[in-house]
């Protein structure tokens, strides 16, 4: 028994008396220590055994102070265990026998691995578990009461059962069973031959070396893998800016749940309990080796063989499309990897369209003026069609402009105007001689291209009388190289000649007709503005008829008929012996102081009136007209004419004839040129 006790001052030493409660006055023990020490023990007391314990501090006088209470010896060691069987392989069932006097027991469980355990228990039998299978455990027993607890007993050994777990491999149509042992090595039992996706129940034992049969493993149900998947087909599933493969099969029937894997080389995978699953996304060009597997509770199936699936190509690039020759042109592209061949699309701005189908990379097609092309290429495999690729925008050449026409709107400026020319943005029109060019950019088909140097117009217009029908009309030219026309126009019709000199004649003239005469130069640069224009009347015609009726002795009248462009009239009798005359408008005149038995010849004369006309220089001026030669004749113009008459001019003379404006003050302009004329009367003699 072991005591504690505290110091006592004073105290040289300690004395512990042990005596039994049944006999306090027969100590069953006793010892003395010195005064430093506080713990001491008292051996050979009875087990089980409540006694009375006195501790007393002593000096050299004797006792100082002393202290007692009641204390339980522990119980006495117990037999050896009376029997251990194993339960299973982590369980042991122990018995023993109980002892009087205690309160409860304690069992130490170990073993040589190192393992270590002490139990509480209170009767027996008593299950020890959490024990390692197959092992060898040493076990004791101790008493246990308010004293302590007893020595251990002695040990006895014993050992666990085998442990034996059924654990399926990981192949599909084969299950393999692993079993521990003592040294932990694994035993494999290869079970063949089963079928796939079938639900199989596996048990087990195992012996330890000298026969014994060990615990029975758990019932473990397993299902074997899914057999390989049969075929499957690959599609193309696109949608705008996204494309994937659709994997399908023939739906199978099976015994429990299925997930179908299927997986890309690309690193795709997708995976479904129906017949199709879609791996995306999937891009241009792209190979794809596809394989599939079946998967359930067991693990997945053996793959199947992979299959190879193209997708389709890549849009073609670099699309070029240009014109080599007129109405000749050529589309094409770069090739596309993997694709088998490409359709190209061609629509023009008119509506039209046209497809062509071919395995290389460009398209020759008929192509005209002034279109604009719009082209796309798509290309194409097993897979399907490329995405949409770029489009290409060419437009032709304009056509030629047609109907082109050159209208002259003054001397030095055309208008030039066409149809207008399909493709056409901008019209250039060029004016070229040997040392300048005049160009017009205009974007709608009329063009005014001025500062040309077309021809100048003629001056000094002249018209001389050749003869009844006839007249030499001449001018002064300031071209270095141009053709001139002479227009000359009446109510009586008109008549033209030309020349590249500076005169030409005009013929066929009636007589007694009014006229106007023009001239206008015209070359490889145009047409000038006409000249100034000259008034021609030709020589009145002759009267047709002329009667004489003699009325007295002394006394004649003369009758005529009507005579073209005749204003007035002279009637002459000439004889030996004298003559007489009379000037009339009429048509007829009565002569006298004629002798009686004379011969006279007779004459007549229509006089001449110039009209003189011109074109008008703007700005309402009057006008005013001198014409002088042998005689001066002169006239002015109501305001707002361009027209006046010159009467009684005498023919066969020339004279110079003057139009000028008048200013507002009635004063002549000083600047306008001199025109001259010829008069020309023939007298015909008439009668006799």
């Amino acid at each position: 028994m072991m005591v504690r006790w505290t110091r006592y001052i004073g105290a040289s030493s300690y004395k512990l008396t042990v005596s039994p409660v049944s006999t306090p006055n027969d100590p069953s023990a006793f010892a003395q220590f010195s005064a430093n020490v506080v713990l001491g023990s008292v051996n050979t007391l009875s087990p089980n055994t409540l006694y009375v314990v006195e501790v007393e501090a002593l000096n050299e006088q004797g006792s100082l102070n002393s202290t007692s209470f009641e204390s339980m010896t522990a119980p006495e060691m117990m037999d050896p265990i009376d029997n251990v069987k194993a339960e299973d392989s982590t369980t042991l069932i122990v018995e023993f026998t109980p002892v009087a006097g205690a309160s409860g027991y304690l069992m130490r469980v170990e073993n040589t691995q190192g393992y270590f355990s002490e139990e509480d228990v209170t009767s027996s039998p008593v299950q020890l578990g959490s024990l390692q299978p197959y092992t060898a455990y040493s076990l004791s027993i101790m008493a246990i009461n308010s004293g302590g607890r007893s020595q251990p007993s002695a040990p006895v050994e014993a050992w666990t059962w085998y442990s034996f777990t059924v654990i399926p491999s990981d192949a599909s149509l084969m299950r393999t069973i692993n079993a521990t042992q003592l040294e932990q090595n694994l035993w494999n039992v290869t079970v063949q031959d089963l079928d796939p996706e079938t639900l199989y129940t596996i048990q087990s034992y195992a012996w330890d070396q000298e026969g014994n049969k060990g615990e029975a493993s758990p019932n473990i149900n397993q299902t074997t893998r899914p057999a390989t998947p049969g075929p499957f087909s690959v599609s193309v599933e696109r949608q705008v800016g996204w494309a994937g493969l659709n994997v399908s099969w023939e739906p199978e029937i099976h015994t429990c749940a299925m997930v179908y894997l299927v997986t890309s080389s690309q690193g795709l995978q997708c995976n479904s309990t129906q017949a199709s699953c879609t791996l995306a996304p999937v891009g241009c060009a792209e190979t794809h080796n596809i394989h599939m597997v079946i998967v359930n509770e067991a693990g997945p199936s053996h793959p199947t063989d992979p299959v190879a699936f193209l997708t389709f190509p890549c849009s073609p690039e670099s699309l070029v499309m240009m014109e080599n020759d007129p109405e000749n042109c050529t589309f094409s592209w770069n090739p596309t990897v993997h694709a088998h061949g490409y359709i190209s699309f061609i629509k023009w701005n008119d509506g039209g369209e046209e497809t062509y189908n071919n395995t290389g990379n460009s398209w020759q097609f008929h192509c005209e003026c002034g279109y604009t092309y719009r082209g796309s290429v798509f290309a194409y495999n097993l897979a399907g069609f490329s995405d949409p690729g770029p489009v290409v925008n060419y437009t032709t050449l304009p056509c030629c402009p047609t109907n082109v026409t050159i209208t002259s709107a003054t001397t030095d400026t055309f208008e030039i105007t066409w149809a207008e020319s399909l493709g056409a943005e901008l019209y250039e029109t060029r004016a070229v001689d040997n040392s300048t060019a005049l160009v017009c950019n205009v974007t709608e088909p009329v063009c005014v291209l001025s500062d040309l140097q077309s021809p100048c117009m003629p001056t000094d217009l002249a018209v001389a009388q050749v003869n009844e029908s006839s007249v030499t009309v001449s001018w002064t030219a300031h071209n270095r190289a141009a053709d001139y026309t002479v227009s000359v126009t009446g109510p009586q019709g008109a008549h033209t000649c030309s020349s590249n000199a500076s005169s030409c004649d005009v013929d066929g003239l009636p007589c007694g007709s009014s006229y106007n005469v023009i001239a206008v130069a015209q070359s490889m640069a145009g047409q000038s503005l006409p000249s100034y224009s000259v008034s021609l009347e030709t020589a009145p015609c002759c009267p047709i008829t002329l009667a004489v009726d003699q009325v007295t002795q002394a006394m004649s009248n003369v009758t005529w008929s009507h005579a073209r462009g005749a204003d007035s009239f002279i009637t002459t009798l000439t004889s030996l012996r004298g003559h007489a005359r009379c000037h009339t408008q009429d048509y007829h005149c009565l002569m006298g102081c004629i002798t009686c038995g004379t011969n006279y010849t007779m004459y007549q004369i229509a006089t001449k009136t110039l009209r003189v006309s011109w074109r008008p220089s703007g700005g309402g001026h009057n006008y005013t007209v001198e014409m002088k030669g042998n005689s001066e004749y002169t006239c002015s113009p109501l305001p707002g004419q361009s027209s006046c008459d010159l009467t009684n001019v005498e023919c066969g003379a020339i004279y110079n004839l003057l139009v000028a404006p008048l200013t507002a003050d009635g004063g002549r302009v000083e600047f306008c040129h001199l025109r001259v004329y010829l008069v020309i009367n023939n007298r015909p003699l008439i009668g006799s």
